[in-house]
């Protein structure tokens, strides 16, 4: 649906996103530059303004050090003119020389991001993942970024109920910036991953929720199936296990019930029904090649019946 620039905002935040976010995994990994450019250019195209990094992508990848994507992006924002256009949120703490939440990783890791995004600021910046950094430390090495300009919202991926309260309530007493966002491992399989503790902290604050794996690793684009031949890609064994649990079939079969009344691929019903959820500003999805773009960007604007929601609900409960 090229031209549709509905924009949700990001939580407390002054940011307005697309309610796609498109991530960067695959830049400079599974899709070169020009591939890269190729699915930015149609995701901007389409109204897309959202993307989503971490200086730790690709280092998984052979030859990789981490930092491809990020570097990717920066070239494609040089080339297109387009920095103030595009939301930009990237990550810290999962790159292996620049790891943890300590004060001084969180400070060089972020120059490291500006200049492989040759950006003078981040739009939206995470704590990749928790450790057992005192909240007091990362909290104030975030609000320092904020306040030199370099970073404009923070937010935490992979953080536990107990610690997101612990934070927000160490930012809310001293007056530090705070967390304005989660993005955790949730979609139409994984539901335990966010909903019940985690879910009621960020509801309960006003955060957005900006979920990863939400076609949980290309499983829920329906084209993993029971009995059929294992599909060439890096993730297929990271969906194939969503057919061994009884929760995957039951829910490919309800997504397959909907998208045929809806006219979409499944990929669009499970994107729609993940930004349907209490919280949810923009689920994220990557996109390889821009064939695989339209079903994503369908998605972000789908709005499934009450009866499709119920029949979801149900078949990933």
């Amino acid at each position: 649906m090229t031209g549709n620039h509905s924009r949700v905002s990001l939580g407390t935040s002054d940011l307005s996103v697309f309610p796609l976010s498109l991530g960067g995994n695959v830049f400079g990994w599974t899709a070169d530059e020009q591939q890269s450019f190729a699915v930015l250019d149609a995701y901007a195209a389409a109204g897309g303004n959202f993307v989503d990094t971490a200086d730790v992508y690709s280092s998984w990848a052979p030859g990789n050090t981490g930092g491809e994507s990020e570097t990717v992006l920066g070239n494609w924002l040089r080339s297109r003119g387009n920095r103030e256009d595009v939301v930009i949120a990237t990550k810290v703490g999962m790159l292996a020389e620049r790891s943890g939440l300590g004060a001084a990783t969180i400070k060089a890791a972020a120059e490291d991001s500006l200049r492989r995004l040759g950006v003078e600021r981040i739009d939206l910046y995470y704590t990749h993942r928790d450790d057992d950094t005192p909240v007091e430390e990362f909290v104030t090495a975030l609000d320092e970024l904020v306040r030199e300009g370099k970073v404009r919202a923070v937010a935490a991926s992979n953080i536990s109920a107990e610690r997101l309260t612990e934070a927000l309530a160490f930012a809310e007493r001293e007056g530090l910036a705070k967390y304005v966002a989660v993005q955790p491992h949730y979609n139409l399989v994984s539901r335990g991953t966010f909903e019940g503790p985690l879910a009621d902290v960020v509801a309960e604050h006003g955060l957005a929720t900006v979920p990863y794996y939400a076609l949980a690793s290309g499983f829920l684009t329906g084209k993993y199936r029971p009995g059929a031949d294992g599909v060439a890609s890096a993730r297929a064994e990271g969906a194939a296990r969503y057919l061994a649990e009884p929760r995957g079939p039951k829910v490919l079969e309800a997504l397959d019930a909907v998208a045929a009344e809806q006219g979409v691929e499944p990929a669009s019903v499970a994107l729609a029904w993940l930004a349907a959820r209490p919280t949810v500003a923009a689920p994220i999805a990557s996109a390889r090649t821009v064939e695989q773009l339209p079903p994503l960007l369908v998605g972000a604007t789908l709005e499934l019946t009450p009866e499709q929601t119920a029949l979801l609900d149900a078949a990933s409960a």
